[in-house]
């Protein structure tokens, strides 16, 4: 297991790269370009400025996170095979320079979705929320809501160029069903995967988030049948999953243990975010996220890491989004503090696993 945490580069991050380092048993950096347009390949020149700018700082590069799909991939229109040829190109780049993941979405219009960006709880943190009434407003005002939130810094997939009409971008969707998506993704995968193959990087898809449909958009990343469909449709172990406990945990239908331990033993686990939430009443869909450590959560973190452990997973974790605690500000959901706590909270549940085993 390799501790990351992600990282928006010395230009966009209110954390300094110096800090993480701080952080006990952290090996590497999560990084990512949020300036190069969705759809475009990213320059040479900017991915090694932020490989040096990490190993400068004594750590490593070697996941990527956000290689954004252009919409017209998702929609499979005929201009996606552009933009496919644009993806690879960015793949082999990214080779080059060590990487070994790319954690990527298929999420048609929001790549992600709270409604409440400093949602209080009892002890005076705040953290992300997600509340099905907030969802009840038109898309447009949700969008809105969430980038006024977000403490003047980029939202990773909330381009405001790309959101600016979100009425129009939606309605490209409207005959778009659940079969159609996973065909263009499956289309996607046949593509890109063969360079993937042949430069050793492993593709990592992000489940929904959340993982049922939101504005009546199909949502094909939201449980294990979608996560063996994903994985069977392209049968290589360069095709896995970004195993977001956090998304996959907000269904509560969802087996979250079962679905860890089965897609870790089948090795389709390259990289991990782990996060806990906690469900506002029994049996509902509204949730926040809570701190890391299980009795705060509605899921067993324990159980998740053993999961992983138990059915051999060696591949790359971060500790996800945090609460905002002490007085820090910035990006919701990624300030150092909280993640720094969750960070040695999985790995101390990590030494335990191993010390278990001895």
């Amino acid at each position: 297991m390799k501790m990351t945490m992600r990282w928006y580069g010395k230009q966009d991050d209110p954390v300094k790269i110096d800090y993480i380092r701080q952080v006990p048993g952290m090996t590497g950096i999560v990084g990512s370009l949020f300036d190069v347009p969705v759809g475009e390949v990213w320059p040479e020149d900017k991915i090694l400025a932020l490989k040096t700018d990490v190993e400068q700082a004594g750590l490593t590069l070697e996941v990527i996170e956000s290689v954004n799909i252009h919409e017209d991939i998702k929609l499979g229109l005929p201009s996606r095979d552009r933009y496919i040829e644009n993806y690879k190109e960015t793949i082999r780049r990214l080779a080059k320079i060590g990487i070994k993941v790319i954690c990527y979405n298929f999420m048609p219009v929001f790549d992600w979705m709270k409604t409440e960006m400093a949602y209080p709880l009892e002890d005076g943190s705040t953290t992300m929320a997600f509340f099905l009434e907030g969802v009840q407003k038109t898309p447009q005002e949700v969008a809105d809501d969430v980038m006024s939130q977000n403490e003047g810094l980029a939202l990773p997939g909330w381009e405001p160029e790309r959101l600016v009409d979100i009425t129009k971008l939606i309605a490209q969707y409207q005959d778009v069903t659940e079969a159609d998506l996973r065909n263009n993704l499956t289309y996607f995968l046949q593509q890109i995967i063969p360079v993937c193959e042949a430069v050793d990087i492993k593709m990592a898809i992000h489940p929904d988030d959340p993982p049922y449909s939101i504005f009546g958009l199909p949502r094909i990343v939201k449980n294990r049948d979608d996560l063996a469909f994903i994985c069977e449709g392209v049968d290589s172990p360069y095709n896995g999953i970004t195993m977001c406990t956090g998304s996959i945990g907000e269904d509560p239908d969802n087996d979250l243990v079962a679905i860890v331990a089965k897609f870790a033993k089948r090795d389709r686990i390259p990289f991990a975010h782990v996060r806990n939430v906690k469900f506002i009443e029994s049996g509902g869909r509204d949730c926040y996220e809570s701190a890391h450590y299980s009795p705060y959560g509605s899921h067993d973190l324990f159980e998740v890491m053993a999961a992983l452990y138990d059915n051999g997973f060696d591949g790359y974790i971060r500790p996800d989004h945090g609460r905002m605690i002490w007085g820090e500000t910035g990006r919701p959901g990624y300030g150092l503090y909280d993640r720094a706590l969750g960070a040695m909270y999985l790995t101390g549940l990590w030494e335990a696993l191993e010390k278990r085993h001895m």
